[in-house]
């Protein structure tokens, strides 16, 4: 048996069509009707880093890591399935990932890093001219030089492209592709692909950048400064900015059907687990903000797509609402091919979700940034703690899955009884970590 996982950073739940979203994604859209779609699947630790950490330990982070390389210690889910013989490539263009320090290669047979994705340091070349004018919009704040610096350098990274196969998730699709057909009469194959799209900048190609505001006339801002967005971007600039953004989407969508279609041609599609999955989605101005501009832990942020397809068609069609959060996948492809993982893993394998043996893993999702913000959710509210100073809120989930009407003066009981649950949560969670050998 085979495992292969596919990430698109910075999905939005709400962007994709077997979410309910008007966003196209065809080609995901027709993979959830054969797989198991997760509605309530949230990131644990965010945001990129700590959320890899995530899937590849099996154990929450936020109470205990922030933004930083993988530990010593940690055991990592490439790192048990090449002691059990499986052959392994990790291909991304998420050039986080590539910083030396980071070791994200630990476990891996195979790594292949696209270079160039944002602010990736690669055309240095100070001859190369790029006009920042149609892009950049300053906040008028100590930090612009920084942003305009970084836009610059992501600006120089595209200069060479001609042609659709010269952006980055096509050359990340096409090395996977290559490397499935490579390896296409062995077993014991782990594939991670990791795309960093459609993570800001946004700049698909036509027709995608054209297909969700035609009419637009104005800057294009396809890597605003995060912050605030009153006083920053005008209504028609953030509209815009999204509609680039539910561009990317299609167009990722596009190239994570072709991997997909390798899948099938290449017989792996009976014989294989294969996930598409996101590590978090993106704030669009709904509590005030552009991009991860705070550690606010709200539903547009850490609500992500899971769709999980298990070989001869088990839970095909399935849509499942228990809580499963991003520590849940390591146990879970372990789980599938029948491998002992380490003790110390806080998530829990899903597949009892997906044969229906049980109704839920857990209770509640919590989500989080290592001393930054968290969050609790039930099926019937959600609560976002700050610790900021910024006051505490309450959401009923019921009547307003978006979180747009903080309810706190209303339910303090309520809230209260939610943040005792979290501060609990997150004190087993240490006195279990001092414990840990």
């Amino acid at each position: 048996m085979n495992v292969i996982v596919i990430v698109t950073d910075s999905l939005r739940v709400d962007h994709l069509g077997c979410y309910g979203s008007e966003v196209e994604t065809p080609y995901l859209d027709e993979f959830a009707e054969q797989a198991t779609q997760f509605g309530q699947a949230y990131s644990e630790g965010l945001p990129t880093m700590p959320t890899r950490t995530a899937w590849w330990t099996g154990r929450f982070t936020f109470p205990f890591r922030g933004w930083q390389p993988l530990e010593l210690d940690d055991v990592l889910l490439a790192e048990v399935l090449w002691d059990q013989g499986f052959q392994s490539a990790l291909i991304t263009d998420v050039y986080h990932m590539h910083k030396p320090s980071f070791n994200c290669g630990r476990g891996f047979d195979e790594v292949k890093f696209i270079r160039g994705q944002e602010y990736d340091p690669f055309i240095v070349d100070p001859g190369v001219e790029v006009d920042l004018t149609p892009h950049l919009k300053p906040r008028g704040d100590q930090n612009d030089d920084m942003w305009r610096a970084r836009l610059e350098q992501y600006l120089r990274n595209i200069s060479r492209r001609e042609r659709e196969e010269d952006w980055f998730i096509p050359q990340v699709a096409n090395a996977a592709i290559e490397w499935l057909e490579k390896h296409r009469d062995r077993d014991n194959l782990f594939l991670w692909v990791d795309c960093f799209d459609p993570h800001e900048p946004w700049d698909p190609p036509e027709p995608y950048y054209s297909m969700y505001d035609p009419d637009y006339e104005g800057l294009e801002l396809i890597d605003p400064i995060p912050g605030p967005v009153e006083g920053y971007m005008t209504p028609e600039e953030l509209k815009h900015t999204k509609a680039l953004y539910a561009g990317e989407v299609s167009f990722c969508d596009k190239w994570v059907g072709q991997i997909l279609a390798a899948c099938k041609e290449y017989g792996y599609w009976e014989n294989s687990l294969i996930i598409h999955t996101s590590d978090h989605g993106e704030p669009f101005g709904e509590h005030g903000i552009v991009r991860k501009a705070r550690p606010w832990c709200h539903e547009e942020l850490v609500h992500i797509p899971w769709l999980l397809r298990l070989p001869g068609g088990t839970g095909a069609g399935r849509k499942i609402d228990a809580f499963v959060e991003t520590c849940d996948l390591m146990p879970t492809v372990l789980d599938f091919l029948a491998v002992a993982g380490p003790e110390h893993m806080h998530g829990r394998s899903l597949l009892p979700l997906i044969r229906g043996e049980q109704e839920k893993v857990r209770d509640y999702a919590y989500s989080g940034f290592y001393r930054g913000g968290w969050s609790i959710r039930n099926h019937d509210w959600s609560l976002v703690l700050f610790f900021n100073g910024k006051p505490t809120e309450l959401y009923d989930r019921r009547n307003d899955p978006t979180e747009t009407t903080n309810v706190i003066a209303e339910h303090k009981d309520v809230a209260t009884e939610l943040e005792v649950e979290l501060r609990r949560f997150v004190d087993d969670l240490r006195r279990a970590n001092r414990g840990r050998t």
